[in-house]
């Protein structure tokens, strides 16, 4: 792997993760450092001291022999026997006429040529090596007057047991270290982003439209201030978009008496067309289309402005979405055949009215942007009812499909002005009702071509 690549990998961890490793990682190199120095100060001394204790032995035991040299003793054999140390010890001894052995028997060609040639120079000598597959000690030490040399070979099982065994332990200890590294740096970690979780959380309830979401006061003095800016942030968008909400309820409620007055003139002078010239019956016309657009535009700015200050908790009842459905079909005049539901319907637990409103919308929608529905669709899936709305019309470009459900957004047809064209808060409508009931809205393409507009909604549980 590149350096680059690693670079790349780093970044698609989290944060926490990045710290946690960093943690493990460190952790390591502490351990690793302390398990070295560990290992070399425990082994020197180990040895140190075995060598020691082998060196006071072989004194002793080569002044045995030099004396029974020195003597011309005929018992050599049998000194050399009884001063083997253990099953696993060798004594030899070189004369000029050959090797006498005694303890485990070895061959003297095994021993290290540099270890004896240091012996007959006259230089005592020590060299650790394995003999036979047993780690040993070996002191060569020159003995008598004609050039023998005393040699012993002193067993390493056990130290080298205990050298195992430590490695074994400092390196276990090495990875546990990191492992606890890695899981103290996660927790620590954890709690450390706790008021970040926190924020993003309530970023995300805000960004979902709970304006009333705050941060707990925080003691901290690095934290305290981040949660009073957002509190403060948030408590003034809050009044800011009570106040718009306010205004443009207060505003459609004001416009509604007047609007209404100026339709029913425009009707009565629309009944008398007749006695006027033409162009007075083309202003006519254009007055009375305008005039129905902005009367629309006024109903729909007061359902958002009512769809915000309601709670739909209080007005959520089980509907059987079949029946609501074959309700609007006949209340259009359109044809039950565009219908297509499953044997057993779902129901939902929500407003009628506005599900109803729903429906409604789309159905509008389809008739002045889709040449009309073809077909409405109800099924069961995943647990969710799914509504389908197709018409027959050119579909949504994908770069409009999540625009079209925003307030006053008109899609392809936002120049147009005739008597059929809406306002742009029909789907805004769809989209917030939706939403309200905790269900989601998109448009895709219909097989076949047109657009297929579907409502997903939670079914009730019993």
């Amino acid at each position: 792997m590149t350096r680059a690549e690693l670079r790349s990998a780093l970044r698609r961890l989290s944060l926490r993760w990045r710290v946690a490793g960093a943690f493990g990682l460190c952790l390591a190199l502490v351990m690793t450092v302390l398990g070295v120095a560990t290992w070399n100060l425990t082994t020197g001394y180990m040895l140190d001291q075995r060598e020691q204790s082998t060196l006071r032995q072989s004194e002793v035991n080569v002044g045995l022999v030099d004396k029974a040299l020195a003597e011309h003793s005929d018992n050599l054999t049998e000194l050399l026997t009884g001063l083997a140390s253990g099953p696993d010890s060798s004594i030899l001894l070189s004369r000029p006429d050959g090797w006498l052995t005694s303890g485990r028997q070895i061959d003297p060609r095994a021993i290290p040529a540099a270890l004896l040639k240091s012996a007959r120079d006259g230089i005592a000598a020590r060299q650790r090596f394995t003999a036979d597959g047993i780690p040993v000690l070996a002191i060569a030490t020159p003995v008598g007057s004609d050039k023998s040399i005393y040699v012993e070979l002193y067993p390493l099982l056990e130290l080298d047991r205990t050298f195992r065994y430590l490695s074994i332990l400092l390196i276990t200890g090495t990875v546990v270290s990191a492992l606890f590294g890695v899981a103290l740096g996660a927790w620590t970690t954890k709690r450390a982003l706790r008021p970040l979780s926190a924020l993003r959380g309530a970023a995300a309830r805000v960004a979902r439209g709970d304006l009333t979401t705050r941060l707990p006061h925080q003691t901290d003095p690095d934290l305290a201030p981040l949660a009073t800016s957002f509190n403060t942030t948030t408590e003034q968008l809050e009044q800011r978009v009570r106040r718009d909400k306010r205004f443009a309820a207060d505003v459609s409620h004001e416009l509604r008496s007047p609007l209404t007055t100026m339709v029913n003139v425009t009707q009565v002078m629309t009944r008398r067309q007749d006695t006027m010239d033409p162009t007075a019956r083309k202003a006519l016309g254009l007055l009375d289309a305008e005039l129905r657009r902005f009367q629309g535009m006024v109903i729909d700015l007061l359902e958002i402005s009512r769809a915000d200050q309601d709670d739909i908790t209080e007005t959520a009842e089980l509907v059987d979405l079949d029946d609501l459905l074959r309700n609007i079909l006949d209340s259009r005049g359109d044809s039950e055949s565009l219908l297509d539901t499953d044997p057993d319907t779902p129901l939902v637990s929500a407003d009628r009215r506005r599900i109803d409103r729903v429906v409604t919308n789309l159905l509008d929608n389809a008739d002045r942007y889709g040449g009309g529905a073809v077909a409405v669709t109800l099924r069961r899936r995943d647990g969710h009812a799914r509504m389908e709305v197709d018409d027959a019309g050119s579909g949504v470009p994908p770069a409009l499909r999540e625009r079209i459900f925003e307030r006053f957004a008109r899609g392809l047809h936002a120049g147009r002005r005739d008597r059929d064209t809406g306002n742009g808060l029909g789907l805004a409508i769809v989209a917030d009702h939706v939403h309200r009931h905790g269900g989601t809205v998109w448009v895709e393409d219909r097989p076949g071509g047109g657009a297929r507009f579907v409502v997903e909604l939670p079914e009730a549980t019993a």
